[in-house]
C-alpha cells in the first residue's frame, strides 16, 4: 500500500491580547530554514517527524515531544531530520515577556533569561506548551483561562531550565485579596475577564494573584470562573430559559461550549437539569 505524503503547510497568527506573540503551526517536508535569527525567543514543541538545526555550535533533532528553543538573536538553521519531516507548534515571544515572567516569579525585577539547550527534553513543559497552544488556536478557551496559562508555562520553562532562575517568591494566605478576587468573577462572571483585572481587584502581581487565589480556594482563577458561569446558568435555566439564551447570557461561546463545562462541573447536561426542573 503506498503511503500518503505528507504536505507542506503553515499557519500563523497573532493574539492582540498578548502583547508581541505570534503563534505558527506547521509541517515541512523538503524546507530548509537558511540560517537567521529571532528578536524575541522561539519556543515550540515537536509533534511527528523531526526537526534538525545547527544551534550554538551543535547539530542538534529534536524528536516528537521534544522541546525545541532558540534565544534572541541566536544564529540557526532548520531542516528535516526524517523522511516525513515534521511537524510542531511555534511560539514566538518578545524577549519583555519573559523578563516580565522572571520578574513576577521573583516579585522583583530581574534580568532577561537566557537557556543554553536548544533542544529540551521535559515532559510536562511539552504538554503545557503543546495544549496551551492548540487552545489559542481554537474558540472555547476563557481569555482568564489562556492568560493563567501562558504565564504559568512561561515561569515553568524558567524555573525548570533557564540559567540562574529566579527564587520563587513565598506565598501566603491572603484572604481579603482573594475574597475581592471572588466577588470581582460573581460579578462579572458573563464577560471576558481579564488576568489582570483580578491582579488588580486583589492588588497583587499576576503569578503571585493565581499562586495565593489556587491556594487558598484550591481552584485556579478560570476554573472558579467557570463553576461562575455554570452556576449562574443553571440559576437561569431553573427561571425557566433555553439552554442556548442561558449559554450566551453566562458567557459561553454556545450551547455545546456550556454542555461540556456544565456535565464537568455537576455531573448532568443542561437537557437533563431542565427536565429535572420542569418534571418536580
Amino acid at each position: 500500500m503506498k503511503s500518503i505524503p505528507v504536505r507542506e503547510q503553515t499557519k500563523l497568527w497573532r493574539l492582540p491580547n498578548f502583547g508581541g506573540l505570534e503563534l505558527m503551526h506547521a509541517a515541512y517536508v523538503t524546507h530548509t530554514f537558511a540560517r537567521h535569527t529571532h528578536e524575541g525567543f522561539a519556543v515550540g514543541v515537536i509533534e511527528s517527524g523531526a526537526l534538525g538545526f545547527d544551534y550554538r555550535g551543535e547539530s542538534l533533532i529534536a524528536s516528537p515531544g521534544a522541546i525545541n528553543l532558540a534565544n534572541p538573536d541566536e544564529a540557526h538553521t532548520g531542516h528535516a531530520a526524517a523522511e516525513s519531516g515534521w511537524t510542531y507548534r511555534m511560539f514566538y515571544l518578545d524577549a519583555a515577556l519573559l523578563e516580565q515572567a522572571a520578574a513576577e516569579i521573583a516579585g522583583r525585577p530581574k534580568s532577561l533569561p537566557f537557556f543554553q539547550s536548544g533542544v529540551i527534553h521535559d515532559d510536562r513543559l511539552a504538554r503545557m506548551i503543546h495544549g496551551l497552544h492548540a487552545a489559542m488556536e481554537g474558540n472555547e478557551t476563557s481569555r482568564l483561562e489562556l492568560e493563567s496559562r501562558f504565564l504559568n508555562m512561561l515561569a515553568t520553562l524558567i524555573l525548570r531550565h533557564a540559567d540562574a532562575p529566579p527564587a520563587l517568591c513565598s506565598v501566603g494566605r491572603e484572604h481579603a485579596a482573594v475574597r475581592r478576587a471572588k466577588e470581582y468573577i460573581e460579578a462579572y462572571c458573563s464577560e471576558n475577564v481579564s488576568l489582570a483585572q483580578l491582579a488588580n481587584a486583589a492588588c497583587l502581581s499576576h503569578f503571585h494573584f493565581i499562586r495565593v487565589f489556587r491556594r487558598e480556594t484550591g481552584l485556579t482563577p478560570h476554573a472558579y470562573l467557570n463553576q461562575a458561569r455554570v452556576r449562574r446558568a443553571r440559576s437561569l435555566i431553573a427561571a425557566g430559559w433555553a439552554i442556548a439564551p442561558a449559554a450566551y447570557e453566562t458567557g459561553f461561546v454556545d450551547q455545546s461550549h456550556l454542555t461540556r463545562q456544565f456535565k464537568r462541573i455537576l455531573g448532568i447536561t443542561p437537557g437533563q437539569y431542565s427536565n429535572f426542573i420542569q418534571d418536580r
